[in-house]
């Protein structure tokens, strides 16, 4: 079976580093890829969010199976463009994907299905919220609605650092489109921590839990990025927490899906946080997660390709999951100014030293591969993934890994996974 996986990023990379184990797959494509990919995969020059070109591709090719990294392709149609097509791909509909791409959507889904989440309020023009910010509780949390790369979150100590938030986001519409409206929420606190579910219809199968680190820099601090790492398993998601959230997250969120017509079909990547008063739901994903993924999959046992193609042909049940009892850790590299501004094309060394680390995996997130040479293509450039029996030698492989890599400017946080040594948040 020819398989085309959607996507650029370090995610990607883990899908394609996972599917090329399987005997299913006899040829991987990835559009566009990167410089990392194109050692599994032969990457095409066809845009996340070409979809006319991604679905021709296919048709051509005779793809068995595209799977959909990123949200964006996903809030563009991709999956109802391939279904109209008859083409087989795993992601859910536009329609269904909204439970990402419209924050006020989920929150109202929320509701309904009576999962417990932060009290909100969503506002469709600026004067309105700004009214509200003037008497909310704080802190308070301002989002931007739509689609920001997981950067249009804000939390807010002060009533001026929420008018600025808002003004950026409604405003100067820093986020573009996805700034068209604002969920202003209850701030919560507690660990947080991702638990993402296999999902067709109203049917789920859980992953193991993950724990991403958003902050840019050690001890939780400094801006929200798209992730700086992330470990699995985690100590404080007990086998109660995960049945909890299965019963009383997922599979309420999928059948108050169904019942607004839209079959839900792919991953739904729940983002949690522990506070006082129990476990609450702080946002859905309609995708996998990054750098989630790059933990996840390493610990998966079963056959990746068989079961996202009998997710996208509705037999979730007689897909094999499951999983390792190792633990995993990724550190994420960045380029030195991300998630601000950063310079690309910086050449990166040591990538066959790290590579050649006992049970360590570097999945590239932002590389172009030049003359044989890899060079820094974007904020995120590397996931330096590592497995071990326990969390404390994941850790120490991968940070021995890490110091083997090197560019100018170079940035990662060194504390990745260290609160699951500690039992505590920072």
């Amino acid at each position: 079976m020819k398989v085309l996986v959607v996507g650029a990023g370090g995610r990607e990379h883990a899908l394609v580093w996972k599917l090329s184990q399987s005997p299913l797959v006899s040829q991987l494509y990835c559009a566009p890829g990167n410089g990392g990919i194109a050692s599994l995969a032969t990457c095409l020059p066809i845009k996340d969010t070409d979809v006319p070109a991604l679905a021709s591709f296919a048709h051509q090719e005779g793809i068995g199976l595209t799977v959909v990294g990123g949200e964006d392709p996903l809030a563009a149609g991709i999956v109802d463009a391939f279904a109209a097509r008859s083409l087989p791909v795993f992601g859910p509909s536009a329609a269904a994907a909204r439970i990402e791409s419209d924050k006020a959507f989920a929150k109202r889904i929320m509701v309904e299905a009576g999962i417990p989440t932060a009290r909100y309020q969503a506002f469709t023009d600026l004067q309105g919220a700004l009214a509200y910010l003037e008497h909310c509780p704080l802190p308070t949390v301002v989002k931007a609605c739509g689609l920001a790369k997981g950067k249009g979150v804000y939390i807010c100590a002060s009533r001026k650092q929420a008018r600025q938030a808002a003004t950026q986001i409604m405003g100067e519409r820093i986020f573009g489109e996805a700034g068209n409206q604002v969920v202003i929420e209850e701030y919560l606190t507690g660990q947080e921590v991702s638990l993402l579910a296999f999902c067709h219809g109203e049917q789920a199968v859980l992953m193991v839990p993950s724990q991403d680190h958003k902050p840019a820099y050690d001890g939780d601090q400094g801006p929200n990025t798209g992730g700086m790492g992330c470990y699995s398993p985690v100590p404080v998601i007990t086998p109660e927490l995960e049945r909890q959230t299965l019963e009383r997250v997922i599979l309420p969120t999928l059948a108050r899906l169904q019942a607004e017509g839209c079959l839900y079909s792919g991953v739904l990547y729940a983002g949690l946080i522990l506070t006082c008063e129990g476990l609450k739901t702080l946002e859905f994903n309609a995708r996998f997660g990054d750098p989630e993924t790059q933990v996840i999959l390493p610990r998966l046992q079963g056959d990746l390709a068989q079961i996202l193609l009998a997710v996208a042909q509705g037999r979730l049940a007689d897909a094999a999951v499951s999983w390792s009892p190792q633990a995993a850790v990724c550190v994420v590299m960045a380029s030195g100014g991300y998630p601000g501004d950063y310079e690309k094309g910086k050449l990166v060394s040591g990538l066959e030293d790290a590579a050649r680390q006992e049970e360590v995996t570097v999945f590239h997130a932002a590389t172009a591969l030049k003359d044989g040479r890899y060079y820094t293509n974007g904020g995120r450039v590397l996931g330096v993934t590592a497995t071990a029996p326990a969390l404390p030698q994941a850790i120490e492989r991968a940070y021995g890994a890490v110091k083997l890599i090197s560019w100018e400017g170079a940035h990662y946080r060194t504390d990745i996974a260290r609160k699951a040594l500690v039992g505590r948040a920072y």
